[in-house]
């Protein structure tokens, strides 16, 4: 007999991967499609249906369990997608029901950084570890809460909502309508938005004046990398915001270390360095040098995926 597979589903703003993952956590198939661009949520949900049916016919439906999907503001408890800032719908989605109605399979829906941190604490470098905290740096900021080996959901499923710690005081606005929200600083855009304003503001030289109002988090990386001075203090200036946030969240559950995940962790050290740098100096010394920086072994869609696909079994 086949082996049976898990449907993981990563919503994210702009892209949605999918893949069909096994117990071991191999993705045997996998795709995508945008996540904009359709009129409604019923026109997403359809072209998603579209996109999975060679999937499915390639692998066997019959083979599939069932599906978890990650989102941002994803309910576990409900399965609703709510008030989500970056997404192009709005308001209170019921996702999951939506998702099951049109694939014929039973989903659970949860936060795209829970289900990343679930993928984590199963198959990735957070394997075993009981006490750990996952970040995830993309269009926005997201995080995923482990303690004593459970993930931490709150009494209405919202727990672990570190991009909408207010990191400075007054600060920038968020698309959640609070002004000064990590995610307005240290997610992609935040990144590249600083990146924009000091062009703006600055005279020095930099590779980055050439990309002047078409911006991207990866540019700034690569000028980083080349030893662009500009590039190397937007990321010092981002790591500092980072690392004085993390330290006030080591003091609520003391985590053995700190994943991250996501398109701007890819800058590894040049962002990961001085992050650990801030967060130590800033951090009560009962919880110096405790906590590890880590970054996620998996690529941006897997870890998702395989989070999403594992709530399935």
């Amino acid at each position: 007999m086949a082996e049976p597979l898990a449907l993981g589903i990563d919503i994210g703003g702009t892209k949605t991967a999918f893949g069909l993952v096994n117990r071991r956590a191999d993705i045997i198939l996998k795709g995508s499609i945008p996540t904009t661009g359709h009129g409604t949520v019923e026109e997403y949900v359809a072209a998603l249906k579209n996109a999975l049916e060679p999937v499915f016919s390639q692998a066997g439906k019959e083979r599939i369990i069932g599906a978890g999907a990650g989102a941002p503001n994803g309910n576990f408890f409900t399965g609703e997608i709510m008030f989500a800032p970056n997404m192009p719908w709005h308001g209170v989605i019921p996702m999951a029901k939506l998702l099951s109605e049109s694939l014929g399979l039973k989903v659970s829906l949860n936060n795209d950084a829970n289900a990343a941190t679930i993928g984590e604490m199963t198959y990735g470098v957070a394997k075993g570890m009981k006490d750990f905290v996952l970040v995830t740096l993309g269009t926005g900021v997201g995080s995923g809460f482990v303690a004593n080996g459970q993930m931490i959901y709150g009494h209405d499923g919202f727990a672990g909502e570190l991009g909408h710690i207010i990191a400075v005081h007054d600060g920038r606005q968020c698309g959640c309508g609070r002004k000064g929200c990590l995610e307005t600083y240290t997610s992609a855009t935040g990144v590249t938005k600083t990146a924009e304003l000091w062009l703006e503001e600055r005279t020095d030289a930099s590779i980055l004046r050439e990309y002047k109002g078409k911006m991207n988090s990866q540019y700034i990386h690569e000028a980083a990398e080349k030893g662009d001075a500009l590039a190397l203090e937007i990321f010092d200036y981002t790591a500092k915001i980072l690392g004085q946030t993390l330290a006030d969240i080591v003091a609520i559950t003391s985590p053995e270390a700190i994943v991250f995940f996501g398109g701007l962790a890819k800058a590894g050290d040049i962002l990961l360095k001085p992050v650990k740098k801030y967060m130590e100096a800033n951090v009560l010394n009962i919880y110096r040098d405790k906590v590890a920086i880590l970054q996620s072994a998996f690529n941006d869609a897997d870890a998702a995926i395989l989070g999403a696909s594992s709530m399935a079994w």
